[in-house]
């Protein structure tokens, strides 16, 4: 069962594949499926909210789209008006890798460059989201993105024979954990708890949980630019009263050793948002959570959603490594 954008409409994203992964299952001490999401049209998971939010606004008379993007929702958005013909703008921060301008420009978006870092660019966007039409594509912040993300829960039932004992995924803004609450309570499965990554210098997400309260990080210092959002959305936080989440913070020299492994192991280059979420199976925090008493022992399975990332080159793990002293 795909995502269901109404009147029969095909949803833009595919049902990715379900495979399980000797060296994760390997690294985590239990079997480890991984949820593909790196193999979206537009290479990450943000195709099936984003996809679904468009063509909802675009049933509703939407004349332009705008999207605020550090990369990979701008991507889906501009896929999705490509599709829907439709004009985007696509409003990026300057941290943006050119080859992602390239992408979307390719995609026929129109890029506007603005601030250095996506909650500068959404300021900007929300501007231009004021011309009569013109709808605002929001990359993580709106029920109709969680909507559509919900889509990966409900594959995942269809895929595996039995519930996961838990759900592994990285938190930016905190989208796909919203749209993963929204899939738990859409299958039934309300108590597989869900490890939420993210790494230090990103962690909008555990500071507002240790908080209690949303809380604005003053600047993002993560390598993981795609995690980048100073706060999270309101929702990332409820969820975290609905279901059981866990935080789970990463060093960056975790995550991009991670994606390094990840490519060895399993022919796949991932951006240093997703090594977040793979470091937790690779670096030993799962068996650290089951040995504080936060997750069961044994465990039968586990699910990992990779992410994805379209912005991600072989040169961009080379150099991260070279920044984080890892050669």
């Amino acid at each position: 069962m795909a995502a269901q954008p109404g009147r029969g409409e095909k949803p833009f994203h595919i049902i990715s594949p379900v495979l399980e992964s000797l060296a994760l299952s390997r690294a985590a001490g239990t079997k480890v499926y991984m949820k593909l999401e790196n193999v979206q049209p537009t290479g990450s998971f943000k195709i099936r909210g984003i996809g679904h939010l468009c063509q909802e606004a675009a049933k509703k008379g939407c004349r332009r789209f705008v999207c605020s993007s550090g990369g990979n929702a701008g991507l889906a958005a501009a896929y999705a008006a490509k599709k829907l013909g439709l004009p985007i703008t696509v409003v990026v921060p300057s941290t943006t890798p050119p080859a992602t301008v390239c992408k979307l420009e390719e995609l026929g978006a129109e890029v506007e460059v603005s601030g250095q870092v996506w909650d500068d660019a959404n300021t900007r966007a929300l501007e231009l989201a004021q011309t009569e039409g013109w709808v605002s594509v929001h990359p993580f912040d709106h029920p109709l993105v969680w909507q559509g993300h919900a889509s990966l829960v409900r594959e995942l039932k269809d895929s595996l024979e039995t519930k996961p004992d838990a759900i592994l995924l990285a938190v930016g803004g905190g989208g796909l954990l919203s749209g993963v609450v929204a899939g738990l309570h859409q299958v039934g499965w309300q108590d597989v708890p869900i490890i939420a990554a993210e790494t230090w210098g990103a962690h909008s997400f555990h500071a507002a949980l240790a908080a209690g309260h949303l809380v604005t990080l003053p600047d993002i210092t993560s390598v993981a630019k795609c995690l980048g959002a100073k706060t999270v959305a309101a929702r990332a936080l409820e969820c975290a009263q609905e279901c059981q989440v866990i935080s789970q913070v990463v060093e960056d020299t975790e995550a991009v050793r991670a994606m390094e492994l990840f490519l060895d192991d399993e022919r796949m280059l991932v951006e240093p948002a997703c090594g977040a979420v793979l470091a937790v199976l690779y670096a030993g925090w799962l068996q650290r959570l089951q040995r504080e008493g936060r997750l069961r022992t044994p465990l039968n399975s586990v699910v990992v959603v990779v992410c994805g990332g379209s912005s991600v080159q072989a040169a961009q793990l080379q150099a991260l490594k070279s920044q984080l002293g890892l050669e």
